[in-house]
């Protein structure tokens, strides 16, 4: 049997120094959370998946570095780019494991999300999911959508859920579980939170619901707050610093 342990260590050494976190859950534990089915993964429940977390260092230890050194395509999101590459470098490390890897971007052909990744980042003891369902009494319209959104203990919302590698032949029923941290158990913060998040999104205060210990850095604010149609002259700056340095 394959263990937890080493997979875990192997993915770290890949994703770490390249400013991402990985965090281990079971298959079962992310189906059994859905409350809509049809986003459930195919695979047994005991089956080895990791959720993929990019945190505030990754623009500067992974996004600038491979826009300047690889040859990007041009059709897709270089962010996007970015994420197929580092994963990529998972599965080539396990040539010998069946390894497929979902980002948070693919869709099915009915465009509909391949994974839910607030869904994955909650069961993997990552960051806690906050839903409409966690403020009671409920104090919104029952014809108002409140989407959840998603806290971390560390990084606050200053993150993001990248997707989710999946060992498809790694079997680990013993793995422990681990509760997401409560990083905002009380009503009116919560409130906030998703107020803030569904309403005021644009303003990004959302993201600072907790006191984060590294959040974005101002280009990389700059970066992400521009349409993507809209960001060469971003993207020309970085790789003219990139390699004057």
């Amino acid at each position: 049997m394959t263990d937890v342990t080493e997979v875990h260590s192997k993915v770290s050494q890949i994703l770490s120094p390249a400013g991402f976190e990985v965090h281990p859950f079971l298959v079962g534990w992310y189906n059994d959370f859905l409350s809509n089915k049809t986003f459930a993964l195919p695979y047994p429940e005991d089956t080895l998946a990791f959720i993929v977390i990019s945190t505030p260092t990754m623009f500067d230890k992974a996004f600038k570095p491979f826009i300047c050194r690889q040859t990007c395509d041009q059709q897709r999101d270089l962010v996007d780019e970015c994420m197929i590459h580092h994963f990529n470098l998972i599965k080539e490390a396990f040539p010998s494991e069946e390894v497929e890897t979902i980002h948070d971007f693919e869709l099915t052909p009915t465009r509909r999300p391949k994974i839910l990744v607030q869904t994955a980042g909650h069961v993997a003891g990552a960051a806690y999911y906050y839903q409409r369902k966690d403020v009671q009494p409920d104090p919104w319209d029952a014809k108002q959508k409140i989407c959840g959104v998603s806290v971390h203990p560390t990084y606050g919302g200053w993150f993001a859920l990248r997707g989710v590698v999946i060992f498809k032949t790694v079997r680990q029923p013993e793995l422990p579980f681990r509760r997401a941290p409560d990083c905002v158990p009380g009503r009116e913060g919560r409130i906030q939170l998703l107020e803030g998040f569904n309403f005021h999104w644009k303003d990004w205060t959302y993201r600072d619901i907790i006191r984060a210990e590294e959040k974005y850095s101002e280009e990389q604010c700059r970066y992400f707050e521009t349409l993507p149609k809209d960001r060469k002259g971003i993207v020309e700056e970085i790789r003219a610093s990139f390699s004057s340095s």
